[in-house]
């Protein structure tokens, strides 16, 4: 009798499982095992391969789980089983010989089941993220640092991280050690980086369609008791974390920042939030939740202990300047000593 399970995807001879974000090894054997009934009906010539996208299993847990199957399976079996990950975007442990044609192929069958659920990201200059980090660590006083430690946090090569700096030119301060940081705030650029900040962060923006709106502080009070471990408070909330002076009273809407390095986001909770709330793509619509995306490996948030995140300083400024706040925006600003007098 032949196994009921049904494959994601059958690419050339290859039986394709694919697994979001698992958390638990029960997963992963339950893939293997699941592609081990289907290669029983199958003849020797095809092979199974399960895709981790994004998992939270560690790379030697993974590798502990696919021997215990290997051992535990039938060979004849075990031997046509393959568990690769994908992360942030990026294939790793890929069968040697594994065709370019065969590998597009995965990545669509990759994209179309992150679809069904999580939201698709678009791509952005990593420029931008490399600025945001340089003028973060700028505003917080935090000194020199490595292009290894840059190129880590942003999750990128040190040629991309040669090439800003270049472009960044005399605002950065080269140190002897070969560690470097901004020397003044970049007018200039963060001009530009304003002026695309919507495409450089993905924003999305919601208005509520129902004629009674929540109010962003009673939006703010019911996130905050969703379990979001990648989403940060910002905008004049977490404007008025970091100044609490700032001279606004209330706020407009609530802004959120979303810690994503891969090329999706769970964003379930919106609706769990107010279902009323539906996305917009009309800037002149009022929205009322407006969410940003941070697309680099280290979010650079700050925890709170009333659950959720702060979003960090320059997320906090970029979203007041998108909320045509520019006065506040230039007090925020000169609120961190680097930039008294000098922003």
């Amino acid at each position: 009798m032949k196994a009921n399970y049904q494959p994601d995807a059958i690419i050339g001879n290859t039986l394709v499982q694919v697994k979001r974000g698992t958390d638990a090894v029960n997963a992963v054997r339950t893939g293997l095992m699941h592609l081990a009934y289907a290669l029983a009906d199958h003849g020797r010539e095809v092979e199974g391969l399960l895709v981790l996208v994004d998992p939270k299993i560690t790379t030697q847990r993974l590798a502990e789980e696919q021997r215990y199957a290997e051992r535990t399976l039938n060979p004849k079996v075990a031997g046509r089983l393959r568990v690769i990950t994908y992360r942030d975007g990026k294939f790793h442990d890929l069968p040697p010989g594994f065709e370019p044609a065969v590998r597009q192929e995965l990545e669509r069958v990759i994209e179309k089941e992150l679809e069904r659920g999580g939201t698709s990201i678009p791509s952005t200059r990593i420029y931008y993220e490399l600025l945001r980090i340089l003028i973060h660590q700028w505003l917080q006083n935090n000194g020199p640092m490595t292009a290894d430690w840059l190129a880590r946090t942003a999750g990128c090569s040190y040629p991309t991280v040669a090439k800003a700096l270049d472009q960044l030119g005399h605002a950065i301060k080269k140190h002897s050690d070969r560690r470097f940081e901004l020397d003044y705030f970049p007018r200039d650029e963060w001009a530009r980086l304003v002026a695309v900040s919507d495409r450089a962060r993905g924003t999305r923006r919601y208005a509520d369609r129902s004629g009674q709106p929540r109010s962003p502080e009673s939006m703010l009070h019911r996130v905050q008791q969703f379990d979001q471990p990648n989403v940060a408070i910002g905008g004049v909330f977490g404007a008025k974390h970091y100044y609490p002076d700032l001279d606004l009273v209330g706020s407009p809407r609530l802004d959120l920042s979303i810690h994503c390095p891969g090329r999706h986001a769970d964003l379930s909770f919106v609706e769990r939030l107010d279902p009323a709330l539906k996305k917009t793509e009309d800037t002149r619509e009022p929205a009322i939740l407006v969410l940003h995306f941070v697309r680099r490996d280290t979010s650079l948030f700050e925890p709170r202990p009333e659950g959720l995140l702060w979003a960090d300083p320059v997320e906090c400024l970029l979203d007041l300047h998108e909320m045509r706040l520019e006065s506040q925006a230039r007090e925020f600003l000169n609120s961190f000593p680097p930039a008294r007098g000098k922003a």
